[in-house]
């Protein structure tokens, strides 16, 4: 790597929903020729190993008033002032052309520093309303980015909409041919985020259990759950005769997910832009706990496209799930058009739309790979 490259900082972490686009950015921007650092905590340094080697990590003192205790959410901001001020040193010692963050509280130190340096920030936001924390820079920052669109705006703030950058391992399956269900070996995908969800474990196996035999005889399900749930997941699978792999964490999603004939998920917004970008039919669920309800607003460009089928919590029962995996399953003309419908909502172009906003902003516009 050229040592003289121009540097990108991308600030993300905490879960995939955040991680993945940022990935997705780095891979793009290497290619571009530019040097590339990403500046995360320590959860979402946990994330970081399908980035690319010439990546490098920089771990900063974040936290988060969503957790822990009155002494725990007391000591947040003394914790973000000390990774903001030690980003500061960092960035004065390799100064970058562009930070772009991309939400989360481990955003902070580098957003903050950027800010106190003067130097061209961009925020890119996944889901369909803007999170806690680019909410606060959007009115700080020179753009920005949207992955949804209309994204929920605060009055005044301008956005553009490129969408949400998938992951080259994404991106390479884009539009892979889809195998409509019928009578022979079929896929269900079960995935709830890169942390998994109770939910999805306590309902999908036993809406599969409820099929009727002459779909689930064809049927193998990848189900991911958590740590917690794996054991009682796979039980309960085994115990009625289904072919299934249960495991905490799938590293090769793009692929499950171009080889599954239906997916049932929740709706955060790296999943969905995978499910655009490859064309899946889909079962989505959003997470009920959340406070703006985003994973709604993710939902709603592929429900309306006749692409998903939402399924509030609320309605999520074995019953009610089993009987529209048999729908889907079902018709294999219904699912085929579902699947080109889920492809009329992707925006594979989204990586190389934001790489090339940050080079704007970088005053390179025009710069060709």
């Amino acid at each position: 790597m050229n040592p003289n490259a121009p540097l990108l900082v991308i600030a993300a972490g905490g879960t995939g929903g955040h991680m993945f686009p940022a990935q997705a950015l780095a891979e793009k921007m290497l290619r571009r020729g530019w040097r590339v650092k990403l500046s995360t905590d320590e959860r979402g340094a946990r994330y970081t190993g399908g980035f690319p080697h010439s990546v490098e990590i920089e771990t900063v003192a974040s936290g988060t008033f969503a957790r822990g205790g009155a002494l725990a959410k007391a000591g947040v901001p003394l914790r973000l002032a000390g990774g903001t001020l030690s980003a500061v040193w960092k960035m004065r010692r390799d100064r970058p052309r562009v930070v772009v963050g991309f939400g989360g509280y481990s955003t902070v130190p580098a957003m903050a520093a950027a800010r106190l340096l003067r130097l061209p920030s961009m925020v890119h936001e996944q889901n369909g309303i803007l999170g806690r924390v680019n909410q606060y820079f959007a009115g700080k920052v020179s753009v920005v980015a949207c992955g949804v669109w209309p994204t929920e705006m605060p009055e005044g703030i301008d956005a553009v909409h490129v969408g949400n950058p998938v992951r080259m391992a994404v991106a390479e399956r884009a539009g892979a041919g889809y195998i409509p269900p019928g009578d022979y070996p079929m896929s269900l995908l079960v995935i709830g985020g890169s942390q998994g969800a109770k939910i999805l474990s306590d309902v999908v196996p036993q809406a599969v259990a409820d099929l009727p035999e002459a779909l689930r005889r064809n049927l193998r399900v990848a189900h991911q759950a958590r740590a917690e749930d794996v054991e009682r997941v796979a039980e309960h699978y085994a115990g009625h005769g289904i072919d299934a792999d249960v495991e905490t964490f799938f590293h090769d999603i793009p692929r499950r997910m171009s080889e599954a004939q239906l997916v049932v998920a929740r709706s955060g917004a790296s999943t969905v832009a995978d499910l655009s970008v490859i064309g899946r039919p889909s079962v989505l669920v959003p997470l009920a706990a959340s406070i703006r309800d985003e994973q709604t607003a993710n939902a709603r460009g592929l429900v309306a496209a006749g692409a998903a089928i939402l399924m509030p919590e609320s309605r999520f029962t074995a019953g009610a799930l089993s009987e529209q995996i048999a729908l889907v399953l079902g018709d294999p003309a219904g699912a085929e058009q579902m699947a080109r419908a889920a492809l009329g909502q992707g925006r594979p172009e989204a990586a190389e739309s934001l790489a090339a906003l940050v080079e704007q902003l970088a005053g390179m516009e025009g710069h060709e790979e």
